[in-house]
């Protein structure tokens, strides 16, 4: 006679099944790059010039909120990826544990956020391209960039790795250089009133609560954003060689790397030019590196920003491309996407992926340099869902593996008191988008957006299921 755990194991494997065809080439190395990769790209490059201007210095306090968040939700997703990896990852966690309209939320939610990402990341190229070539149009670079990363994720899976980890080494090297560089010119800096270099920075120009503490919690919404990517490391774990242990060890790396990366250089950038100066049509990276007066330096800065966005585009097409095939094999999406090509790639819906290419080329030319914080205002509602019912789904995961009596590979600490932390601070960034004049296109576009995809589920897929 079957125990409870022994259908939920066969549950699973039947998941397995029906999304047999990928292959598993991606290494343990690969999968913390790719976890990385995810998470540092605009929203630390560029993004973080929008949550300065929200909060000035105390804009370190946000991204620490926002690390807090990331790192309880890192142990949630570890726990159950490393119980049961999937493609469909948090999806198909939320489908089986709570109920599957709440996975059919989470899918379709999470898949059409990053479909949007992608174009803001190719919005993001353009800026960046216009570092260099100021007179050029911006669709011109989205379309150039879009069909080569598009070219890349057709390939293999093993290619995208391949590529993706060397993205973010040169990431990673450039972030430490910075760090190194920043600390020595920090240092190196006269201590006196002509100097506008210094930790003096963080208290003069209004202070360092110069918006106050609101504006500071406004930031946590930036900071946010600037994180989310790093939940890609789950649904790779459907493609890793050995998921039980590249996932634990690419998120302990993750947790690590991200902390000291973030607020690192953020307390350095700021110590290093007034908050009052970031932010203004350039990454304040490469504002930084102009502010130094070292030949060169912020033209490399802005080489290794662009391939941060380039690199954050990467990943998204690979996790929208794989949340559409987990769609399609669980018969909640036309079975045409779920077909694999002759390199095992969901060609199909990595296609359909990229339409937020096509939303990205439209909206630079109707809003010109306001669309990159339109697209992330209206791209963040549907990941920010999905994080939250992260930790939801850890309560309902957790309670039925302890009520059978189950072992687990890997545990989240502090259950259950810090999952809930982790649902009640993401549920209120949320709620905090409405309250906000940059932000309250999250909502408004992420409620009716919910209304249809739970109308559209009522109406064709309950039934199936």
């Amino acid at each position: 006679m079957n125990t409870p755990n022994d259908a939920t194991q066969q549950h699973f494997g039947e998941i397995a099944q029906r999304e047999k065809g990928l292959k598993h080439a991606l290494s343990s190395g690969q999968m913390g790059m790719i976890a990385l990769g995810g998470a540092i790209g605009t929203g630390l490059f560029l993004g973080s010039g929008f949550a300065i201007g929200f909060a000035g210095p105390s804009v370190m306090i946000s991204f620490a909120i926002g690390a807090l968040i990331t790192v309880l939700l890192i142990g949630c997703l570890a726990e159950m990826t490393v119980a049961q990896p999937t493609s469909g990852s948090f999806g198909t966690y939320a489908d089986y544990y709570i109920n599957p309209w709440a996975g059919f939320l989470v899918r379709y939610g999470y898949w059409t956020s990053y479909v949007l990402a992608v174009g803001m990341e190719a919005t993001a190229v353009a800026i960046y391209m216009k570092y260099w070539f100021p007179d050029s149009q911006s669709w011109v670079w989205i379309t150039i960039f879009s069909i080569a990363l598009i070219t890349i994720n057709t390939v293999s899976v093993k290619v995208f790795g391949v590529i993706e980890y060397w993205f973010s080494m040169i990431k990673v090297i450039a972030i430490v250089i910075f760090i190194l560089l920043g600390s020595y010119m920090i240092y190196g800096a006269p201590n006196d009133a002509s100097s506008t270099i210094g930790f003096k920075n963080y208290v003069e120009y209004g202070g360092f609560f110069p918006k106050g503490i609101w504006g500071t919690w406004i930031a946590v919404i930036v900071a946010l954003f600037s994180y989310f990517g790093i939940e890609v490391i789950a649904i790779a774990a459907g493609e890793a060689q050995k998921p039980e242990v590249a996932v634990v060890r690419a998120f302990k790396t993750s947790i690590v790397r991200l902390v000291v990366f973030y607020l690192l250089t953020l307390g350095l950038m700021l110590a290093i030019m007034p908050w009052t100066e970031a932010g203004h049509g350039k990454s304040p990276f490469v504002q930084a590196m102009e502010a130094i007066h070292i030949p060169g330096a912020a033209s490399l800065i802005n080489f290794v920003v662009l391939v941060a966005a380039l690199s954050a585009m990467n990943g998204q097409l690979y996790a929208t491309s794989r949340m559409m095939f987990s769609l399609s094999r669980a018969n909640q999406a036309p079975k045409v996407f779920g077909r694999l090509n002759r390199h095992q790639i969901p060609m199909n819906a990595l296609l359909l992926s990229c339409s937020g290419v096509a939303v990205a080329a439209v909206f630079s030319v109707l809003f010109g340099e306001t669309s990159i914080t339109l697209m992330m205002s209206i791209a963040m509602f549907g990941t920010m869902f999905a994080w939250a019912m992260i930790f939801v789904t850890h309560l309902f995961f957790r309670r039925r593996w302890t009520q059978e009596g189950s072992p687990l590979l890997f545990k989240m600490w502090g259950f259950p008191y810090l999952t809930i932390l982790g649902a009640v601070l993401m549920f209120s960034v949320m709620f905090s988008t409405l309250l906000t004049n940059e932000f309250h296109y999250t909502v408004i576009f992420g409620a009716p957006f919910f209304v249809l995809v739970s109308a559209m589920y009522f109406a064709f897929y309950r039934a199936k299921k």
